[in-house]
């Protein structure tokens, strides 16, 4: 495994070793296997970045990088810069979360600073031959910051009603609420309406293109 970085100057020369490279060569390098496609290995190209970038997270729920304050997210583009998929950022609490507020919750300290990392993803291109973009850090503005947050609110209020059967990946502005399992035969206790315990699928916060396009717009330059 990589040496996890001591500084962000640490992690972000890890990252231009990267740049530039396939998802075939990370992989040799990393000795990990290369699957065919994504379908059934959604998470590989990400697992693949963790290895390359000595992430300290594994799979508990905090920042990647903790001791730097620091989330990594891939993101996959086209040759234009255009985003081909929503970010997925934490799971989403479902009970228990009486007096749990923005600044308290996993995701908000999952986005108070990002490491984003554009990956190649156009679907006509082989996985072996796609390549790993240039990262950079990214801080979410004020009013980036209080958007996501009346997102949240607006989601969470509708899970404590007992609500979240009602709720869709339309609901919210650039954050959704989607369900985040294996299958469907993966269940977990959630309120109803009436205040009953009920079972459903575990759920998952999302950030919608629409929000993640505005920042790699913003990062690369690009005008739409």
């Amino acid at each position: 495994m990589i040496t996890p970085p001591q500084t962000t100057a640490d992690l972000l020369h890890l990252c231009e070793n990267i740049a530039g490279c396939s998802l075939s060569e990370l992989a040799q390098l990393a000795n990990i296997p290369m699957p065919n496609d994504l379908r059934h290995n959604k998470g590989w190209v990400g697992q693949l970045m963790e290895w390359h970038l000595g992430t300290t997270a594994g799979s508990k729920p905090e920042q990647d990088f903790k001791h730097l304050g620091i989330e990594l997210k891939t993101i996959p583009i086209d040759s234009q810069g255009k985003v081909l998929e929503t970010t997925f950022v934490c799971s989403a609490p479902i009970i228990n979360i009486t007096g749990l507020i923005w600044e308290k919750s996993n995701i908000y300290h999952k986005l108070k600073c990002v490491l984003w990392l554009p990956v190649q993803g156009e679907r006509c291109i082989p996985l072996a031959d796609r390549i790993v973009g240039n990262a950079f850090l990214w801080v979410a503005s004020e009013q980036q910051n209080n958007a996501l947050k009346n997102d949240w609110n607006e989601l969470m209020d509708k899970i404590a009603l007992g609500e979240i059967e009602n709720v869709s990946a339309r609901d919210g502005q650039i954050l959704q609420l989607r369900p985040k399992a294996a299958n469907g035969r993966c269940l977990t206790d959630a309120y109803g309406a009436s205040g009953q315990l009920i079972k459903v699928r575990p759920r998952g916060f999302y950030l919608k293109k629409i929000f993640t396009q505005a920042i790699i717009d913003q990062e690369f330059k690009i005008h739409r």
